[in-house]
């Protein structure tokens, strides 16, 4: 595994230590948290009790000299236009925000490190297994 994105709930299970998701991102060359993931971290700190331990944090995550954000382009907007085209046509639509993170995921060529199995129904992402897929 050379390239990884982080989905929201991969950088949790991350802060919590999580042995497998660690060695998943020991083994990788780049780790990449997308600006959708930013913003989903940052609206889960706000309705958190600790906000400004999370936030320092994720900002020493993001200062990791593998640790890559990905901003949203016009690029990865045409690529999600056919992958939220796809899951409409097949009638097996998934969370909005983690349409931009697979589009984002194909255009790098990332694993997508989730527990959510619904990135699995998106043609062309390759998604990380707990047991060290």
């Amino acid at each position: 595994m050379k390239r990884v994105l982080l989905d929201t709930n991969g950088f949790s299970a991350l802060a919590r230590g999580d042995d497998a998701v660690l060695a998943a991102l020991a083994a990788a060359d780049v780790v990449y948290l997308s600006a959708v993931v930013l913003g989903e971290l940052q609206a889960g700190f706000k309705g958190g009790s600790a906000e400004k331990a999370n936030r320092e944090a994720l900002q020493r995550f993001l200062e990791l000299p593998t640790v890559r954000t990905l901003a949203v382009t016009p690029d990865t907007a045409e690529v999600y236009a056919s992958v939220k085209h796809a899951l409409k046509q097949a009638g097996t639509p998934i969370p909005i925000n983690d349409v931009w993170i697979c589009a984002q995921a194909i255009e790098i060529g990332a694993v997508v490190i989730t527990d959510d199995a619904h990135f699995s129904r998106v043609a062309g992402v390759r998604v990380w297994v707990r047991d060290g897929g």
